[in-house]
Formats: structure tokens, sequence, C-alpha cells
């Protein structure tokens, strides 16, 4: 099921105002596709999956599912989440306290009038695909919390739905049970071949599950791709920002070009770029503009060593934090902070270091 959102708006109202939660989004999801809507709180994924399952009507705009038009305030169209088979996995999973976890995943059969015969056979199945068959005779209380979640996706695909929703439901879980979930999730959506729409605010989690990724920002999309696009071709700088962790860094800087090179001023230091950045220069529309470069990009240069991309630029070490098999070291120079990861373990804080930029791994952005 391909799902398509024409100009769609929607706005909030109350005393302290009006809010526009989703900004004139336009926006195509592919049949099959697992599709993540990524952002921070307030970014308007949650109202956006709200619209497309019908449990809110937009404002403005229009919601297709394949060529069949399912919610238009103009043409007043607006179908229930019933009338668009769509299932719906909530954040606290939304299961029945007083209902086993054989009712729980019975019940949205039960009440489509489905013959008890088949509803038994498609609960062990879904039960079967959860891998929770002996959970059939316990209650949610009983359960623990990655139980409770494998219950709430089995009554979701139970019924076989056009369209899979899910609100973070691993927001719950503890980092090791999410890990391995994930993995789950993504098999079982392989396996099942839903269109799958899937709300999450940790770039990990839309990183390793997304087909693609849309990452909205105050209500407004900002870059659609695929993982890889995202993180090696961010559109801007909240992009470029958001995905990749740790975080890459941003510099304030002025261009200058001398004799067909160009050049970029960081304070006192002046740095060639390389040939292939050139055509990026295009899109600026001023000599200020903001160097992008991920942790891994900035080197370290040992003693006596000649580095690739001249100048060798002496930075401080400000503070390290250990990652494990690698740092992340935080350095300060000319008025910068950024920060660079090393496996070299044998710097401590207040230690002068010489490092350079793989500028063919930089991204160049509107101040």
């Amino acid at each position: 099921m391909r799902v398509r959102l024409v100009n769609l708006v929607k706005k909030f109202f109350s005393l302290r105002g009006t809010v526009v939660a989703v900004n004139n989004i336009n926006l195509e999801i592919k049949s099959g596709e697992f599709f993540v809507l990524l952002g921070p709180s307030g970014s308007g994924k949650s109202t956006l999956l709200n619209l497309i399952a019908g449990l809110e009507k937009p404002t403005r705009g229009e919601i297709f599912f394949d060529d069949k038009l399912v919610a238009s305030t103009e043409r007043r169209i607006f179908l229930t989440p019933k009338e668009r088979n769509v299932a719906f996995v909530f954040q606290n999973y939304a299961l029945y306290p007083h209902m086993t976890v054989a009712q729980n995943i019975a019940f949205p059969l039960e009440m489509a009038g489905v013959r008890k015969s088949k509803i038994e056979e498609a609960v062990k199945q879904a039960a079967m695909r959860l891998k929770i068959l002996d959970l059939l005779d316990a209650r949610p209380g009983e359960l623990s919390g990655g139980q409770r979640q494998r219950v709430a996706i089995a009554r979701a695909i139970v019924r076989q739905p056009n369209i899979f929703l899910l609100d973070e439901p691993l927001s719950n879980l503890d980092a090791h049970l999410r890990l391995s979930t994930r993995v789950e999730l993504k098999h079982l959506q392989r396996s099942l071949g839903i269109t799958t729409v899937y709300v999450t605010h940790d770039q990990i989690e839309a990183m390793t599950l997304g087909d693609r990724v849309a990452v909205l920002n105050e209500g407004r999309l900002e870059q659609v791709g695929t993982p890889d696009e995202l993180y090696e071709k961010p559109a801007n700088t909240f992009v470029a920002t958001f995905i990749g962790s740790p975080m890459m860094n941003l510099l304030e800087a002025e261009l200058t070009e001398e004799k067909g090179n160009f050049y970029i001023i960081l304070g006192n230091i002046k740095i060639k770029l390389p040939d292939e950045k050139i055509k990026s220069l295009s899109k600026l529309k001023t000599k200020s503009c903001i160097i992008g470069i991920r942790p891994e990009h900035v080197l370290l240069v040992s003693c006596g060593q000649k580095a690739e991309t001249p100048p060798v630029i002496k930075a401080k070490i400000d503070s390290i934090e250990p990652l494990g098999r690698e740092m992340l070291v935080h350095v300060l120079f000319n008025g910068y902070k950024i920060s660079l990861l090393t496996n070299e373990k044998a710097h401590k804080e207040g230690e002068t270091i010489n490092i350079t930029f793989d500028l063919k791994k930089a991204h160049i952005f509107e101040r």
C-alpha cells in the first residue's frame, strides 16, 4: 500500500494561540517500505502518524492510500482507521489488563466479526511469529516490557492490515532489549511485506530500521532519504547535527579565492579546499559559511608526520570521553571547540596536539 501526503497541514488551536504541528508536508511512502519519521520532541512526527492513521483530521491537504483518497478537508472526505485498515502500536502498548494475551490479540478480529475457528488459528500464527506462544494464557500485568511489546505487535498484525503504524514502540525497553528487538522487528516487517511507518526520536533506531527516513523539525520536513544519504549528504545543519553520533562539528568560516583556488578561513588559519568541493560553493549566497566536519574526519598528526591536507593546526585537549575502542577528544583552537575520534589512548587533558581536517569529507552550508 502506497501512502501519499499532499500539502498536509495540521493546526491546533488553544487559548495560548495556534500551533502548527504539521506544516505543508508533501511526502510519498512506497508500498512495502519501512519508513521512519525522525525528529526531536515537538517536531510533529506523532501528529503526522495520527493523520495517516485517521486519529486526527488534517486542517488542510490530502492523504491518499494508493489512488484512494482517505482524507481531504477541501472535499470533506475522512475515512476512519477501520475504513483505512491500519494497525497501530502505541508507545504504552495499550493492552487490556483484564484480558489474557490470546484475548488481546484476538480482540480486533472479534470486533470485525471473524469466525471463532479462524480467530484461533490467526492468534496462534501471530503468536508464533512473535515467539509468545507460551504466553497466551497470561495477562499483561504478568509480562515484562519486551513481552508486552510483542503482544501489542501481534495484535496489530493479526488482521493483516494495509499499513502498520508504530509510535516509539521501543522507548520503554532497556538498551540491550531495544537492540535485539530492532533486529527482530526488521525481519518481521520484511517477512510480512506490509508498508510500515515508524516514529522515533532515536537516530540509531531510524538508521538501522528505515529503508528511508524523513527528518522533521518544528512541523517541517527537512530531508527525506536513505540512512546513507542523510549521513553522507545532509541538506542543512539541522540534519547534519541530528544524524550521526558523535555529532558533526560546525565551524563558522569565511571563503576566499586566490588565483583560481578556494580557501576557508578559520580565524588566522587558511586551508585550501579540495577541487571536488568547489562545485558545492555555487549554492552559497555570501562568502560567510559553515563548515561541517564529522569527528572521524578530524585527524591527529603525529610528530614528524606530514599531513595529507595541510596546514597542521595546534590544538589543546579540553576533555576526553572514553568510548571503549575509541576516545572522543574535545579540543580548542583559535576560539573554536571541536571533537575528534581516535583510538590513540595516550593523550591527556591539557595536552597540545596537532590536528588536520579531511576536507574531502567536509560539508559546506549557508551560514
